[in-house]
């Protein structure tokens, strides 16, 4: 299946780097968490990507256009330096589509805009770009199939510090208790869709908005609950966690590394 990534935004709640770099960039360890989100479909064996640009989006073409293999892979050096041998290879067998699908647009829009280039494709995975996951992707596929329905997106119980809380008109709480316990589920952003998606859209729409809730109008959306490690990088505190994770070992997203399996 392709993946279409959703690189294009603003990413204003993370303004200590994307006003220099656009949010996708924002490294995890050596590599882009784009880079880490590439790398888990590829895992899997989906290793055709359509990148949805916009903010930025020559600093993530030239990226990958300079890409340097010896970042993060082991290699023999020798004669001085003259000679590098690389033991392994990130994404010799990866195909990388750029398409420039406007600064200001939303989620939708860009899907809209990358429509022709999933000409062929019955079923098409796609992602935010801004989280991670240990999540087994075949497993997800599978439900996908089994549903037999046009959307389905991973779902996580969030686990954040915070309380909800119902009042009444006048201010009144009537219920106060934590996120964790509310019974609620996100939406994380790793997506799997039919085709069929486009026939309902239309111009503007916000993918999970308006086309979503028509879906559910008809039955047509379904979800994949995911009780493992999922973990946005939406604030600087959350890269500030990742990194803590990843500077510990615990790197959970990397289902590519043995010594997480």
């Amino acid at each position: 299946m392709k993946v279409v990534l959703f690189c294009g935004g603003l990413g204003m709640r993370l303004r200590e780097y994307s006003d220099n770099i656009p949010k996708p960039m924002v490294q995890i360890g050596y590599r882009p968490i784009l880079w880490n989100i590439m790398k888990y479909y590829a895992h899997y064996g989906h290793k055709d990507f359509i990148l949805c640009l916009g903010h930025k989006a020559d600093l993530i073409k030239n990226y990958f256009v300079n890409y340097n293999e010896y970042v993060s892979n082991d290699f023999v050096f020798s004669h001085g330096g003259q000679t590098l041998e690389l033991l392994n290879r990130d994404i010799d067998e990866w195909k990388i589509t750029f398409v420039d699908t406007g600064l200001h647009s939303n989620i939708g829009q860009r899907l809209v805009k990358v429509k022709k280039f999933l000409k062929g494709e019955k079923v098409f995975l796609a992602n935010y770009s801004d989280g991670l996951t240990d999540m087994n992707l075949p497993r997800m596929i599978e439900h996908f199939y089994k549903q037999d329905k046009i959307a389905s997106f991973l779902s996580y119980r969030p686990n954040q510090s915070f309380h909800l809380v119902k009042l009444k008109k006048n201010d009144m709480v009537t219920s106060i208790h934590h996120i964790g316990h509310a019974g609620l589920w996100i939406n994380t952003g790793y997506f799997i869709l039919k085709r069929e998606i486009f026939n309902y859209m239309n111009d503007g729409d916000e993918l999970v908005e308006e086309p979503f809730q028509r879906l559910i109008k008809e039955g047509e959306l379904t979800s994949f609950r995911h009780n493992g490690f999922w973990a946005s990088l939406d604030t600087f505190k959350d890269k500030q966690k990742l990194d803590e994770m990843y500077s510990q070992g615990n790197t959970h997203w990397e289902v590519w590394n043995t010594n997480n399996l």
